[in-house]
Order: C-alpha cells, then sequence, then structure tokens
C-alpha cells in the first residue's frame, strides 16, 4: 500500500431517509361508494449502516466520497398498501473505526469486528395511514400520520489501528527495520528522523504455522501528548494495539531517560496505556563498540 493511500480521519455528512407519509385514502368501488378508510402506512426511511471489512486498511475509500444520503421511503396507497422502504446504504469501513459527532465531538459508535454492522443514523419511521385511526365514534377518519423526518449529521470517522504489537520509540529508532527484519512489509528506511510518516502494519509468521500482527507507528517526539509534531494523530493508533515494544538505540544519551520520556507521552495522552504489557527493546547495538556495550 502507497503510504499516501493511509488515510486515517475523514469528515462526512450523512442524512438518513425521511419516512413515508401515510395515506388518507377511502375504499371505493362499483357498488361501495361509501366504504371504510383503506390507507395504508408509509414505509421507512433507509438507515445509514456501518459495516467492518477486515480487508480494509485505511479510510481512503471515503475520503472523496463527502456526503452519504440514504433513501425516503414511500407514502402509503390505498387498499392498505404499505409504501416501500427507502434503501439503506451500508458503508464499508475498516476494523477499529471510531465515529463522532463533527460538531460536538460526542462520541457515536465504533466498529471493532469483521461483519459487524453499526447503525449510524437510523431512518425516519413511517406514518400510520387512516385505517389505523377508526373507532366506533370516528368512522371515517379524515387524517393520517406524516413520516418522521430524516437525521443529518456530519460526523468524523477516525482509525485506530488493530494489531497485536506497536512498536513505540522517538524518530529514527529502528522501528521500522525491525518490521521489515520480521515482516513482509517494506516501509521506507533511511537514516534521518521521520522517515516513517504513516503507519505500517506487518504480519510476523512463527512456529506453528501462526502469525501476529505488529504496527510500526511513526515516532513520537516529546510533548507529542500536547499536539506537538503530529502526536496526537498517531498516538490514538496506539490505543488498540495488544503488547507495546518500547525501542530505545542503544547510542542514546541516556536509556533510561528516553524511555521514561516516552511513558510519560502515553500516559499523558491516555492514563489507560501505562496498564498495557510492555516490554522495552535496545536497537542498534551492532553499531557499538566493545567498550561501550560493557
Amino acid at each position: 500500500m502507497a503510504e499516501s493511500n493511509f488515510i486515517d480521519y475523514v469528515k462526512i455528512l450523512c442524512r438518513s431517509g425521511k419516512g413515508g407519509a401515510g395515506s388518507a385514502h377511502f375504499h371505493r368501488a362499483k357498488y361501495v361508494p361509501k366504504g371504510g378508510p383503506d390507507g395504508g402506512d408509509g414505509g421507512r426511511g433507509g438507515h445509514i449502516i456501518l459495516r467492518g471489512n477486515r480487508n480494509m486498511w485505511t479510510l481512503l475509500p471515503l475520503r472523496y466520497r463527502r456526503h452519504i444520503f440514504a433513501g425516503n421511503g414511500q407514502p402509503g396507497t390505498a387498499g392498505r398498501s404499505f409504501g416501500k422502504d427507502g434503501e439503506d446504504v451500508i458503508v464499508d469501513v475498516p476494523c477499529g473505526t471510531v465515529v463522532f459527532d463533527s460538531e460536538s465531538g460526542e462520541f457515536l459508535c465504533e466498529v471493532t469486528d469483521d461483519g459487524e454492522e453499526v447503525k449510524l443514523l437510523k431512518g425516519g419511521r413511517g406514518g400510520l395511514g387512516n385505517w389505523h385511526f377508526k373507532s366506533a365514534t370516528n368512522r371515517t377518519p379524515r387524517y393520517a400520520q406524516p413520516g418522521e423526518p430524516a437525521i443529518e449529521k456530519s460526523v468524523v470517522l477516525e482509525l485506530k489501528l488493530l494489531a497485536d504489537v506497536g512498536l513505540v520509540g522517538f524518530p529514527n529508532a529502528g522501528k521500522s527495520t525491525l518490521l521489515s527484519a520480521v515482516s513482509e512489509a517494506r516501509p521506507k528506511i533511511a537514516d534521518y528522523p521521520f522517515t516513517t510518516m504513516e503507519p505500517q502494519l506487518g504480519i510476523v509468521s512463527y512456529r506453528g504455522g501462526r502469525s501476529f500482527v505488529m504496527a510500526d507507528i511513526p515516532g513520537i517526539i516529546e510533548g507529542a501528548s500536547e499536539g506537538r509534531g503530529v502526536g496526537l494523530r498517531f498516538l490514538r493508533h496506539i490505543e488498540r494495539n495488544a503488547v507495546l515494544l518500547f525501542m530505545v538505540p542503544a547510542d542514546a544519551d541516556d536509556i533510561k531517560a528516553q524511555y521514561e520520556i516516552l511513558l510519560n507521552e502515553l500516559e499523558q495522552f491516555n492514563p489507560q496505556l501505562v496498564d498495557k504489557p510492555r516490554v522495552l527493546a535496545i536497537t542498534k547495538s551492532d553499531m557499538l563498540d566493545d567498550e561501550l556495550i560493557a
């Protein structure tokens, strides 16, 4: 997957379908000049549904799909005939997608499993036809319910990568090199900081024909939890990883200090990240001479 194709944030205007109006019709036939009410119910409006798709790794397909509108329900007709329901819109998203209200920031829903369907916006209910309102005292009701209105909402979709192991470290700590060595992933590797600007995923095979997913998260800098650099954009990808592998280069001035800075940035961003299992790896040890190793 090309680096420029990794999109983890999109904003979309969504609108469910409005419900169809009920019918206020009365039965009429050649020998039935004054039949009773037989107006049918309106159809419901279409829903907007999010569906998890494990084969998707990015929100790129939604980047240029700025509007998603479901179909409206059709009005009821004579003979108690129901109106047709509005067409639902099913939107495939990567597993790990979280949805927020773009105006209030309110959490709306999340999709974590393959095939999981979450109803983002419900279509309006169809109105009842006039035959529902007949009674002993009102045998010719001349009214029916209108359909419920559509729901319109501007939403933000954020992708938080799902991985078994997340690589955490400062820029140029060797995260991409490790990922390329243990998996078939081929991230960009160079000897300067911020070579990786987008998360990369690799599948690592091990004994018994089993495998796990490793995520290379772009380098964190001190102050990332406060928005410095592009920290906030990438720190959220660490939330969904089962194990965190901290990577500190062996030639660092103070390995312990670097590790504590990384840990502090995660704690400031989300205190729950500190409770995740974590492992510390010292990288680039092959660049040291015997004296430094000792």
